[in-house]
């Protein structure tokens, strides 16, 4: 018998490498070939134009019309050399991805033909329809208007025949419905408040750059399975599937040999992000079958958001080509570690330093004490809001498996700056220590050199870890967009380091010394945020109480947590640090609930559909033969020798029978508690009422068809299997 299933299972062991056309260049040579940088605008540029551009870009100097129209000439003019028939307007709404309208460098001449045209009015500014994105009730549908403006800090670049413009999205009145305007503001709230603390080391410094540096981690499975599952086309996972024997349980697949097909993949992907000007440095296997990981060189916080997302969206490109197709949901496989993002934050100054990083000298290791503790005071201060940031329905199923950090926020520091921040707490006055970078480690093997070891352990349990000169916030997941975990953060550091500031310009202006006041309220914060670091298994059950002994939020409904966004504290930091207003807060936690809602609801409506047209009646066929089977045998043999061989037919016919009922009925029961669901007008009760009611009975509907897979004869089964699934040929 040759269903479909066992067609593409076959096509799948049958695919070879796609051929990679590997350019003859070193990669410096064609890095950034596709992107309108600084080199490109220095050609194509006139120098006052050029000038004038770098001043906006690097000091946020106002753009004129004239300017404009100068850019928009060179950019067009280089677009147009390398293949660019098109330009648009590249922004990101709320719905986790990118959006774009293309529009042709063409207009009228008034001699019945075209000319190729593209004005700074154009570059600057755009009309998409506001009402058609996600805008919590900003916008209603007969309020279409909405703008998209250039964001000139995040250089333009092309892919195929367009011209893409990195550009913010706002309502017609104002509001962002974006992920980018918040972020900008963000950033800029953070650079203002880290300068203003920088200047009690260095006068001299004058912009401080939030720096991110993300780690992309994602599934690849063959297209032609990826096909014969409805369930991942239309939901990113697999609602269903008993595990396979064999998965990640030998930890062989962990940095091992990269299959040559998934090696095809990912040198294409390299080339094409690097000629995009996205600096991709590393690649490996992960932990599961079938998982992998890419990470860039670190960047200026904004651009490295805006990579992460083109990256995402020219990896399901570029799959597709190799036969594969990309999942990027956080836990497409049940049983089998889930996939995450994490982003590795930190703060430098333009006169090179780097705030996370330990000094030569005690005054440059207080400068590092003051930012680390700050760091730690806001992370503290809004633990619930930064889970907020990262959580989703799809994050739900990863955070706190054993794979990824629980969902409690807290803060991995290591001993020797445990030991530091305990060394002041206990000596007020003494900040005299030594807070060392690498030492060494000498194996006595002759032939190994001595290797130089950091000055902090890892701990993959921490959801936001100190790991050296950065904080790594670990429980990001895979598919979001980076965007919203550094708007909370971002923030939320800018609002702690403008009360640190005045604190102590209060205890200066009482008499007391620089130095004293700094180490004061430094002291009294690392009483204040103890709560917050924890070193220990974030994974225990112990740890779960003594969280919530701590005050920390250990909240785990999604629909719930969001609840975070709203509280007094939130909206406070929010608008005091001119990053979002109430309205716009309100308007995006519509948005996250109603999320949240259409997941669950399409998730349930594919499992119902997949149980009722493919799981059942597969059942019921086998169960048919079983049936047969008895019968014929009843025909052959005596009934005692029947009943001994009909035995384990039986046994298997009453199985089919009870899970078979219990999926309709179950079915059912979640058809019914949908509707109920839907009646509900305020769409956070209707989040909770998905997240509470039906929810749990799409595990408890997967249960019993996982079950009926390992009983069901195997030429039968419709859908592949883990097996087949889970395993690149």
């Amino acid at each position: 018998m040759t269903t479909l299933r066992f067609r593409v299972v076959e096509k799948a062991f049958q695919a070879k490498p796609h051929e990679v056309s590997i350019p003859s260049e070193r990669p410096s040579d064609y890095f950034a070939k596709y992107v309108f940088n600084r080199e490109k605008m220095f050609k194509y540029l006139p120098a006052t134009v050029y000038a004038r551009l770098i001043d906006v870009i690097d000091n946020g100097a106002p753009l004129d019309r004239h300017t404009a129209d100068l850019v928009a000439e060179g950019m067009k003019r280089w677009a147009m050399s390398i293949g660019a028939t098109h330009y648009t307007h590249w922004f990101q709404p709320l719905t986790e991805g990118t959006a774009e309208k293309h529009d042709a460098f063409i207009e009228h001449n008034g001699k019945g033909g075209v000319m190729e045209e593209f004005t700074g009015r154009l570059l600057v500014q755009q009309e998409p329809d506001a009402s058609s994105f996600p805008n919590g009730g900003i916008r209603n549908t007969f309020e279409a208007r909405g703008y998209s403006a250039w964001d000139p800090s995040s250089p333009v670049f092309v892919v195929d025949d367009t011209l893409c413009i990195p550009t913010v999205f706002i309502a017609y009145t104002g509001e962002s419905l974006d992920y980018k305007a918040p972020l900008l503001k963000a950033l800029r709230a953070v650079d203002k408040a880290a300068v203003e603390v920088c200047h009690f080391f260095d006068p001299d410094v004058k912009k401080v750059v939030a720096y991110l540096g993300w780690e992309q981690e994602y599934f690849l499975v063959d297209e032609g399975l990826y096909a014969a599952r409805p369930d991942l086309l239309l939901t990113g996972r697999t609602l269903m599937g008993h595990e396979a024997s064999k998965n990640q349980q030998l930890e062989d697949h962990y940095f091992g040999a990269i299959p040559t097909r998934v090696a095809c993949f990912m040198k294409d992907l390299e080339i094409q992000a690097l000629e995009l000007g996205i600096p991709v440095k590393t690649r490996h296997n992960e932990v599961a079958p079938n998982q992998f990981e890419l990470a860039p060189i670190y960047e200026e916080c904004n651009l490295a958001v805006d990579h992460n997302m083109l990256i995402m969206s020219l990896m399901r490109k570029v799959a597709r080509t190799h036969g594969f197709r990309v999942l990027l949901h956080e836990k497409p496989f049940k049983g089998v570690n889930g996939s995450g993002k994490h982003n590795n934050w930190s703060l430098g100054t333009d006169t090179g330093t780097l705030l996370m990083s330990p000094g030569k000298s005690p005054e440059e290791n207080l400068r590092f004490i003051t930012f680390i503790v700050n760091t730690l005071m806001a992370v503290y201060r809004h633990n619930g809001l930064l889970k907020a940031s990262i959580m989703s329905a799809t994050n739900a199923h990863r955070l706190g498996a054993n794979e990824a950090p629980p969902a409690i926020i807290s803060s991995f520091l290591g001993e020797q700056l445990t030991h530091v921040l305990e060394h002041i707490e206990e000596n007020p006055d003494d900040y005299l220590l030594s807070v060392g970078g690498k030492h060494e480690l000498k194996l006595g093997i002759p032939q190994i050199p001595e290797l130089m070891i950091d000055n902090t352990d890892r701990n993959r349990t921490s959801p936001f870890a100190f790991t050296g000169n950065r904080f790594e916030f670990r429980a990001v997941g895979s598919e979001a967009n980076c965007a919203s975990a550094m708007i909370a953060l971002n923030t939320a550091v800018a609002e702690q380091l403008t009360v640190f500031k005045h604190e102590v310009d209060e205890l200066i202006a009482a008499g007391k010394p620089k130095v004293s006041a700094l180490l004061h309220v430094i002291r009294k914060y690392i009483k204040e945020c103890k709560p917050i670091c924890f070193d220990g298994n974030g994974y225990s059950e112990e740890w779960k109480a003594e969280a919530a002994r701590r005050g920390l939020d250990c909240e785990t409904s999604v629909p719930v947590i969001f609840d975070q966004y709203l509280a007094p504290s939130s909206i406070r930091m929010f608008e005091t640090m001119g990053v979002m207003t109430q309205k716009e807060l309100e308007a995006r936690n519509e948005v996250k609930w109603e999320m949240y809602t259409k997941k669950i609801q399409i998730e349930a409506r594919v499992l119902g559909d997949l149980a009722m047209n493919h799981i059942v009646p597969v059942a019921l066929d086998y169960q048919s033969r079983l049936i047969d089977s008895v019968y014929k045998l009843r025909g052959i043999y005596p009934e005692d020798k029947c009943r001994e061989l009909s035995a384990q037919n039986l046994a298997l016919i009453e199985e089919i029978t009870s899970r078979v009922a219990y999926i309709k009925e179950h079915v059912d029961a979640m058809i019914e508690a949908r509707k109920v669901a839907n009646r509900l007008t305020e769409v956070r009760e209707k989040a909770v009422a998905y997240h509470d009611i039906i929810a749990p009975k799409l595990e408890d509907i997967r249960y019993q068809i996982d079950k009926l897979e390992l009983i069901v004869d195997d030429r039968l089964w419709t859908l592949p299997k883990y097996r087949e699934l889970l395993f690149v040929r």
